[in-house]
């Protein structure tokens, strides 16, 4: 009988000991072979999440990647509170602190090494002896990852770049011994000075330890940063559970008890005062008060809860007390949804294979073949082992990837400093890839197109009334109140009249406004409702602006005092003075700028209209923004998503290209691909253009690295290639990547 979907089984593993994306790849290629079993393996998070048949077992899985010469195990479970940190990260953080360890020690060693063999002054008696006393620990102990993975490769009979940098400071090394004990090279005052002039060489006074040391020092370098940048890959998943709140009030037997959030239970009945999170999805059963949304939902204006109504686990209660019964607790609220919503997100998005590994999968095997032939042809030409075998290594040497392997750091860590210096933090190279594509750019509303917050924007007093006396004695009453809204005219009122008065008798009313007596007036502020039940009808200069205000999708609160209504004040989360300008530069990047975002519809047009933008999304969910992100790359879209809330997370991880708001939250922070660290939009366009730039200049650096050691092999392969020339030239080579890096410094931010 087939197999339903129903009946599949599904597990995610850990695996271990990647090195690139082909490692990746190669797991996945394995795995899919397999009956009945279809994977994805993500290189950057290093899980691999499997649909399998039910006739098949895990062990099954973890032995088939373990025959593919990785590890794989299932993820450890997460450690509660209280529990020891060491049972989980532990292996991703011993890796990390192996590979800075090996780092640090073959700079060290590498540095003096280096220096001796390029500075023919300082090259004393027996200095190349200390060289070899130095380069012994960095290619045995500090270059062990590289050997380690090139066996574990060969073992499944596949070459990456960690083949030819094994292959090739070993060969440099090996070579360096033999001229030492066995060749002139060891003789007392021996020096390397620099002969301009191509001619045969049989090798046995040529020393490669400065090659072997500094290799692998640059690609240890390389390789450490890329470790710490992947060990941060589970980050947002971890923001967004500690959004949560970590202890709540329960109702038992009718006394309050302090407990941990996680030991609530569906039906349980907890308090949420002013101020408070709310600690898991439920409905209010007592009270009523204004929740604060906006992280999960992007709605701006706080929404007015009472009994009866349903509210969300790590939303804020803006207002006042509250009771409610729970009715999701644990991985069944929102906001755990919400964290597997990202995860799949990040691990459906395959990792940017890096260029360099990309050139390997063609190079290494030519190279290594090219060396092959080499040693042949001299030998069956009768040039004797010694120089066939010299020809042979300067073949590998002179093809070890020192510049290959600055090309891509350097660059990455001069482009990355500059976009720190602007407010520009870029999470690593496979962002750089996808920025070249984009062609749509999905901006959210509140928090980046918007200030995020309520403000006073409009004061519209009746006929005879003075503005300033409005402010002052609205703003006076609000001022006693904690809800957004009244916080908003209040800060507004005295932004413009200076010190507010204070108010007597001040009484809320939930869901209406307020009231109370300032400076003798009785003095109230709130919806139209609320004068509409105290029998007070608004003048038609009034109405009319209070209804272009709604129709605009801003917020309209009434004032009146000693039974007349005075004025109409219009609130609303404005729009950033940057924002209309920030559109204008990423539509000169070639980018269609949409809206997207949870508030209402008339709200979001109304923004739209002031930023300059024409394609409006509203009134959709966070699991429909990630869905409209996939409906844009299912179109042909490249997508690039900028956005600030926990609402905004999961679509940024779904995009091709997350942009986060460094004013926002962590878990959209950690999130996206670049953060924005001033939360000024028009930062995302100097991003966009900064990491363009950074990925032309690692492009550019990998090329003329390349054909440097292409124009070089056959001057090897020929046994014509003079110790100091290639010095030379490996030298000219890593300069010139280095320079050429060096002018990301130059990177202005558009004026």
């Amino acid at each position: 009988m087939a197999t339903t979907t129903q009946d599949l089984a599904r597990v995610e593993l850990t695996i271990g000991g990647m090195t690139c994306a082909s490692c990746a790849a190669r797991i996945e290629k394995k795995l899919n072979r397999m009956e009945g079993v279809e994977a994805t393996v993500n290189y950057a998070t290093e899980k691999a999440k499997i649909t399998y048949s039910p006739v098949l077992q895990v062990a099954d899985l973890i032995a088939t990647v373990e025959a593919v010469g990785y590890t794989a195990a299932p993820p450890a479970p997460a450690v509660p509170e209280g529990g020891e940190a060491g049972e989980t990260g532990g292996g991703a953080d011993d890796e990390l602190r192996s590979l800075r360890e090996r780092l640090i020690t073959a700079v060290v060693l590498a540095v003096p090494v280096i220096v001796l063999a390029m500075v023919p002054a300082w090259q004393f008696d027996y200095w190349q002896w200390l060289s070899l006393t130095l380069t012994a620990p960095v290619v045995t102990y500090a270059a062990w990852p590289f050997h380690r993975a090139a066996f574990t490769n060969l073992r499944h009979g596949a070459v990456t770049m960690d083949t030819l940098i094994s292959v090739g400071t070993a060969a440099a090394f090996l070579w360096s011994l033999w001229a030492l004990f066995f060749g002139s090279a060891g003789t007392p005052g021996m020096t390397h000075g620099f002969e301009l002039t191509i001619s045969p060489s049989d090798g046995g006074g040529n020393l490669y330890l400065e090659t072997a040391a500094g290799v692998t020092a640059f690609l240890l370098a390389g390789r450490y940063f890329e470790a710490r940048s992947k060990r941060m890959a589970g980050a947002a998943l971890r923001a967004l559970m500690e959004l949560g709140a970590k202890e709540v009030t329960v109702l038992r037997g009718g006394r309050e008890e302090r407990i941990r959030t996680e030991d609530l239970a569906v039906g349980d009945r907890f308090i949420v005062r002013p101020g408070e999170k709310i600690a898991t999805d439920g409905t209010v059963v007592e009270g009523g008060s204004a929740v604060d949304a906006s992280m999960l939902t992007g709605e701006s204006v706080p929404v007015e809860v009472g009994e009866g109504d349903a509210v969300t686990g790590a939303t804020l209660n803006a207002g006042g007390r509250l009771v409610v019964q729970a009715t999701r607790v644990g991985s069944d609220t929102q906001l755990a949804r919400m964290a597997r919503m990202v995860e799949d997100a990040q691990n459906g998005k395959a990792a940017a294979q890096r260029l360099a590994d990309r050139i390997s999968a063609v190079f290494v095997p030519v190279v290594i073949g090219l060396a092959v032939a080499t040693l042949g042809f001299w030998l069956g030409n009768g040039a004797g082992a010694t120089a066939a075998f010299t020809a042979a290594v300067a073949v590998l040497i002179i093809a070890c990837p020192c510049a290959l392997g600055l090309a891509t750091p350097t660059a990455l860590l001069v482009g990355t400093g500059r976009g720190a210096q602007l407010g520009i933090l870029i999470k690593g190279p496979e962002v750089l890839e996808t920025t070249r594509k984009v062609d749509t750019i999905v901006l959210d509303k509140t928090g980046t197109v918007t200030t995020g917050r309520m403000s006073l924007l409009a004061v519209h007093p009746a006929e005879g009334v003075d503005e300033r006396e409005v402010l002052r004695l609205a703003g006076a009453l609000e001022h006693a109140s904690e809800h957004p809204i009244a916080q908003a005219v209040a800060a507004g009122a005295a932004d413009r009249v200076g010190t507010l008065p204070a108010p007597r008798d001040f009484r809320n009313l939930p869901g209406l406004g307020v009231e109370g007596v300032v400076d003798g007036h009785r003095v109230l502020v709130g919806r139209g409702k609320l004068l509409a039940e105290r029998s007070m009808e608004l003048p038609a200069g009034l109405a009319r602006a209070g209804a272009d205000a709604e129709a605009a999708g801003r917020t309209v609160i009434t004032v009146a005092w000693d039974g007349e209504p005075r004025a109409v004040l219009e609130v609303a989360d404005a729009i950033k003075e940057t924002s209309a300008e920030a559109v204008r530069r990423l539509r000169a990047l070639g980018l269609t700028p949409i809206l997207l975002t949870g508030d209402n519809e008339t709200v979001a047009r109304s923004v739209a209209a002031e930023a300059g933008i024409d394609q409006v999304i509203a009134e959709v969910m966070p699991e429909d923004k990630v869905d409209v992100v996939k409906r844009l790359q299912g179109e042909g879209h490249a997508v690039a998503m900028v956005g600030d809330g926990v609402n905004d997370a999961a679509a940024l991880a779904q995009a091709d290209l997350g942009l986060a708001m460094g004013t926002g939250t962590d878990a959209a922070i950690e999130a996206g691909d670049l953060t924005l660290v001033r939360g000024d939009l028009r930062v995302a366009a100097d991003a966009i253009r900064l990491a363009r730039r950074t990925l032309g200049t690692i492009k550019g650096n990998l090329f003329w690295a390349f054909a440097y050691n292409v124009a070089a092999l056959p001057l090897a392969a020929s046994g014509l290639l003079n110790p100091m020339i290639a010095g030379a030239a490996m030298a000219f080579s890593s300069v010139f990547v280095v320079s050429n890096s060096l002018r990301l410094r130059r990177f202005r931010a558009a004026a």
